[in-house]
């Protein structure tokens, strides 16, 4: 009989590999200055399909090509949790203790942006700026992070999972 794969022990390989390639990524965005480039940190998603669809791929090669919905989303999922939860920790020591001008570079970006739209006033822009400084600390950062990453994460991987499910019919 062939070894049985949990979907834990790769989602944790697949999402420590996420969560390192992701701290990489990041690194060489915030050194060039490119880190406000919208195009260059939406690619992270197309990282993130990618290896998601290796995770899935090697469960169902160790499980004679059958994969329920069920353990595809999870799988998903663990490695989404754990590649967010590195991507996170790093995010807030990076931006706490080494350098803290992304936060002002995400401000300054998010004033300019308001300044271009006429219908807002200047009082308008000054109050959204104070409420957008209050969701812009190192710990909000992490804690957003981490939600909209099992967010979007999530949707990602429960349509991959349905692209990729194949259930056995001899299991039923």
């Amino acid at each position: 009989m062939e070894e049985q794969v949990s979907t834990k022990s790769i989602g944790i390989k697949y999402g420590i590999i996420l969560g390192l390639f992701s701290i990489g990524y990041s690194l060489i965005l915030q050194v060039t200055g490119l880190m406000t480039e919208q195009w260059l940190s939406s690619l992270s998603f197309v990282f993130m399909i990618i290896i998601l669809v290796f995770a899935m791929r090697e469960f169902k090669s160790y499980n004679q090509g059958f994969m329920r919905l069920g353990q595809g989303l999870g799988l998903g999922m663990i490695v989404i949790a754990i590649s967010s939860v590195f991507s996170s920790i790093f995010t807030y020591i990076y931006v706490k203790f080494i350098d803290s001008s992304l936060i002002t570079m995400t401000l300054d970006q998010t004033r300019e942006e308001m300044m271009k739209n006429p219908d807002l006033t200047d009082a308008q822009i000054e109050q959204a700026m104070s409420m957008t400084e209050k969701f812009t600390t190192p710990e909000m950062l992490m804690g957003i992070g981490f939600i909209s990453a099992l967010f979007f994460g999530f949707l990602i991987t429960l349509v991959i999972a349905l692209i990729m499910k194949k259930d056995d019919p001899d299991a039923y």
